[in-house]
């Protein structure tokens, strides 16, 4: 018995014009509602982050005071290694105190 190619593989179901009409529109549609939860969730994420950014640009603004300053604290460092490292652990246990303070008062 001799089967033919063509009679092993599946019947192919033809769309008619109205299916693929139809499955376009749902498609486009679909397409459409992603667009406008993109806009929306774009929208929440820079409310989100507004204040980091505000932030940054504060920061940027003081760019070549911040510089100088480190400059001069670093070439102070270099010339005086004992001060910077005091300075240092003062800033640490300031650091750790003003944790413990916060923790303690929540």
């Amino acid at each position: 018995m001799t089967e033919t190619r063509a009679s092993r593989l599946p019947a192919r179901r033809t769309d008619t014009a109205l299916d693929r009409v139809e499955r376009k529109a749902h498609l486009e549609a679909t397409i459409e509602q992603q667009r406008i939860d993109i806009l929306v969730e774009a929208s929440r994420w820079r409310e989100a982050s507004r204040p980091i950014d505000d932030g940054w640009r504060a920061l940027m603004r003081f760019k070549v005071p911040l510089y100088t300053v480190g400059g001069m604290l670093l070439l102070k460092g270099s010339r005086h290694p004992h001060s910077v490292l005091r300075v240092a652990r003062r800033l640490a246990a300031g650091a750790l105190l003003f944790r413990r303070v916060r923790r303690l008062l929540r």
